[in-house]
């Protein structure tokens, strides 16, 4: 008869090196992305509220309206990225339903290694589009830059803000790489390189959740 303990479940085994650090990583990036949201959403409500009350009282300010834009353009490209690694983007299961185990686990990894490629390859456009080279080669100098380039980014500014766009559009490239390592740690998750990650003070974890 066999003993208790030889019927006990194993521990799991503790990750390798570099997967605890991407673990670790996406896992550090997503409590400082948690903080960021809280921050863009109280300052979208103050934006509201402030152009409110200055339109109500007839004196408006007239760049309220192109900050309140910009606050949801960071604060929709941050919420994706959150989602990404909690989750919680959209999945089309018509086909994985009628899988076994094993061949819906397959699928989610092909699925989540092709969101992983798309991240690498919006990192890849961003660089080749900011040309950070490019600039640093003519001194930091966005004239002499565009001239040459064509690459107007550097010298084009916000309409009511009068800030350098390409500030504001920096958003893009940091989504890129935060989004690609949650995808890289939702892949070796899915791969079974690594058990999931709970993630404490992220109680809504699926889309049904938030109704």
């Amino acid at each position: 008869m066999p003993s208790t303990h030889s019927l006990a479940p194993l521990p799991p085994a503790t990750p390798r090196a570099p997967v605890r650090w991407v673990l670790a990583l996406s896992s550090h990036i997503l409590r400082t992305e948690r903080l960021v949201l809280t921050g863009l959403m109280t300052l979208l409500v103050l934006l509201i509220l402030l152009n409110v009350v200055t339109r109500y009282t007839g004196m408006p300010i007239y760049w309220v309206d192109e900050a309140a834009v910009y606050t949801v353009v960071w604060l929709t490209f941050v919420g994706a990225s959150v989602m990404t690694r909690l989750r919680m983007d959209f999945a089309v299961t018509m086909l994985t339903d009628h899988l076994g185990a094993r061949g819906a686990q397959a699928f989610k990894v092909v699925a989540t290694s092709g969101v992983l490629l798309f991240g690498l390859a919006m990192l890849v456009m961003c660089w080749v589009w900011m040309d950070p080279i490019g600039i640093a080669r003519y001194g930091f100098d966005a004239k002499e830059f565009a001239a040459e380039s064509f690459n107007f980014l550097y010298t084009e500014r916000t309409q009511t803000l009068n800030w350098p766009t390409w500030v504001l559009q920096l958003i893009l490239p940091i989504f890129s790489a935060t989004f690609s390592v949650h995808a890289l740690a939702n892949l070796l998750e899915d791969m079974g390189a690594a058990e999931r990650v709970q993630h404490a003070g992220f109680d809504v974890v699926n889309a049904d959740a938030v109704n």
